[in-house]
């Protein structure tokens, strides 16, 4: 075992360094079929009006609203897609359908279970009100409008506007290219029969999903050996395609914690110990050609409490998303929570609601390797350093993965 050269360094501190030293990535096109999850990096604007034209609301007969009261002859119909191609005169109507283009002369429309038809004439009530039942060009949406804004992330709503105002394509920021890696000799594939010493290889499944659900797109290494030269080739050849690295395990201090020492080598090594409960040997480097590196601990625990505070803000921040964190909401404690003294802590709590509040009970044993205190977890609750237990029924701060 060795000493650590690196500070500890206070956990938003090492936060906020990690997102100044993350790049923005740029820009691609992409096609409507392919655009749902994405982030527009450009605004987009919409470049004619919705509706385009006026279009009736209901079923029923466009007319001249001056024309109330009387009996008008039915010259036609105007149907979504076909519309009439005559106009309405005075004493004159035009059945319409729902979505059909309002004819020219027609100032409202007539709902067909308010009139009396007779053969060809149709009677029309006295208290008709110019411009009733239909759209009006650009009620929706006007030339010019700004529809989406930049750091938007598309959903279905969102893809459905960007058609609807002619958008075929959209400007969205590339995914992050993510190289996943684990290291360590104790390490075997899921799968096989550990020998003595050994352990199935978790991190590297959890951290897939958690990659993926941010939005990356990765290329899985496997496990590295813990052997200087060997890694060095796998990591160097990894990155001519990757915009990032993260590897679990091989960040703390013992002889055979390799990854630090790489990292150095390969660029700046800016956080390599962090004040943070589980997660401590957390690493982040910025490497040659704007490409970043996280080392995140080997326990189980610790791996994805990193990966939520430090790693996935700094992915969508490479996405473009205008929000980078996960909401943070006030909870009431339903247990003595016990600070680390100099360290935060992130708890992880399941939660209940109880009337306006949202309640946070323990998920057990906090323990860095015990992976089921994060399983079925809805939320980190952050204890700040100190000596003073939060009693139960205490407000806290909660980074909400999922709610109830």
């Amino acid at each position: 075992m060795r000493a650590s050269a690196y500070p500890l360094v206070d956990a938003d501190d090492a936060a906020a360094l990690v997102l100044d030293h993350t790049p923005v990535l740029g820009v691609e096109r992409v096609s409507l079929a392919d655009a749902a999850g994405r982030v527009l990096a450009e605004d987009v604007v919409a470049s004619e009006s919705l509706p385009a034209f006026p279009s009736s609301a209901v079923d029923g007969y466009a007319i001249r609203a001056a024309d109330a009261g009387t009996t008008l002859r039915v010259i036609g119909e105007s149907a979504a897609g076909r519309p009439f191609d005559g106009g309405v005169e005075p004493g004159t109507a035009a059945r319409i359908l729902t979505g059909g283009a309002v004819p020219d002369g027609a100032d409202t429309v007539v709902m067909v279970e308010d009139v009396r038809l007779d053969g060809n004439h149709l009677k029309v009530p006295t208290d008709l009100v110019a411009g009733a039942n239909f759209h009006k060009v650009g009620a929706d949406v006007k030339a010019g409008d700004r529809v989406l804004r930049a750091g938007t992330q598309l959903g279905a709503a969102e893809i459905g506007i960007a058609a609807a105002t002619g958008n075929a394509r959209l400007p969205v920021r590339r995914r992050p290219r993510v190289a996943l890696m684990s290291t360590g000799d104790e390490l075997v594939e899921v799968g096989e029969q550990p020998g003595r010493g050994q352990i199935p290889d978790s991190n590297r499944w959890a951290l897939l999903a958690a990659l993926r659900e941010a939005g990356a797109d990765v290329e899985v290494l496997g496990i590295a050996p813990d052997q200087t030269d060997p890694l060095r080739r796998l990591v160097v050849d990894a990155l001519a395609r990757a915009d990032a690295l993260v590897t679990s395990g091989g960040v703390s201090v013992g002889t055979h914690d390799l990854v630090k020492p790489l990292l150095e080598s390969l660029g700046t090594v800016h956080v390599g110990r962090v004040k943070l409960k589980p997660g401590k040997p957390f690493t982040f480097a910025t490497l040659d050609g704007g490409k970043v590196a996280f080392g995140l601990p080997g326990f189980p625990v610790s791996s994805l409490v990193t990966f939520e505070v430090f790693v996935r803000p700094a992915l969508r921040k490479m996405q473009g998303f205008a929000e980078l964190h996960r909401p943070v909401l006030p909870v009431r404690l339903a247990y003595d929570a016990r600070p680390t003294a100099e360290r935060t802590e992130y708890q992880r709590v399941t939660l209940r609601r109880d009337g306006r509040d949202l309640v946070a009970e323990t998920t057990g044993s906090q323990s860095s390797s015990r992976l089921l205190s994060l399983t079925g977890a809805h939320a980190l609750i952050k204890v700040p350093a100190g000596d003073q237990v939060l009693p139960r029924g205490s407000l806290v701060d909660a980074m909400i993965l999922t709610l109830p």
